[in-house]
């Protein structure tokens, strides 16, 4: 029997064979919409869980909400985790129709959203971090994290996958300050053999398409992602003060 051997592009990044029997032709995958939350609609139940303030430093204060179209995450210099050198308000997961979603080894999966971030929340020399891939669990290691790195006087936004501490990708935080931009994370869930995309655009322009390939995006269970203000007190630059973070137009895709 013949195989034919076709190929299709996943985001840009990396070419997947699909064999056909007998010479034909397949449906060559594509990425397909699993989630889009509408915070107006969805509100906090689009995701599988919500830390806010979890050791209750800020009685009374509410700091992830929705606010309009978009998710709000605010920081306040006196917010403190239940790790009290650090702060955390996250949201973690995805949910739709009330049950979580969830991502496998040998999976695809990218997101694709929108982040106004203010002056008022600066890079740090410590670890600042506003996106994550993590496996469940308390202790766990993170996959990749997107990160607000000070280098010197110059603030970035990275993003690094986790074990071997490696960078896909770096931008100048300080044009980016006060206005909507886009991002789009890739990541293939893979023991040493997952790939992690990752793109910037402000507007029409592209400031970052990076990918970096046969690297390790998978501890093990499942993998889910993080957003919100998750940061070190560690800073030595004098950057932490009140800030918050604005997301909007969250979708989540499988490539299959």
């Amino acid at each position: 029997m013949e195989i034919t051997r076709r190929s299709a592009l996943i985001g840009g990044a990396a070419a997947v064979p699909l064999l056909v029997a007998g010479g034909g032709v397949a449906s060559a995958a594509t990425w397909n919409l699993k989630w889009s939350p509408a915070p107006a609609k969805d509100g906090l139940g689009a995701f599988e869980g919500v830390e806010d303030d979890r050791a209750g430093s800020h009685p009374g204060v509410k700091h992830i909400y929705v606010s309009g179209n978009d998710y709000r995450f605010d920081m306040h210099t006196r917010d403190r985790d239940t790790s009290t050198d650090r702060q955390r308000n996250e949201v973690r997961g995805m949910k739709a129709g009330g049950k979580n979603i969830d991502i496998f080894e040998g999976e695809t999966w990218k997101w694709t959203y929108s982040m106004f971030i203010p002056s008022s929340l600066k890079s740090t020399t410590s670890f600042s971090h506003i996106m994550q891939t993590k496996m469940p669990g308390l202790g766990s290691a993170p996959v990749t994290v997107m990160s607000l790195r000070r280098y010197g006087s110059v603030q970035k936004i990275e993003l690094k996958v986790f074990e071997g501490d490696l960078t896909v990708g770096t931008v100048d935080l300080a044009p980016l300050h006060n206005k909507w931009f886009d991002t789009e994370v890739e990541i293939k869930a893979g023991n040493g053999n997952g790939h992690v995309r990752w793109v910037v655009r402000d507007g029409a322009t592209t400031l970052l398409d990076a990918t970096k390939t046969g690297v390790d995006t998978w501890l093990g269970d499942r993998l889910r992602p993080k957003w919100g203000i998750y940061r070190s007190l560690g800073d030595s630059s004098g950057s932490l003060q009140n800030c918050y973070l604005l997301l909007r137009n969250l979708k989540a895709y499988k490539f299959e």
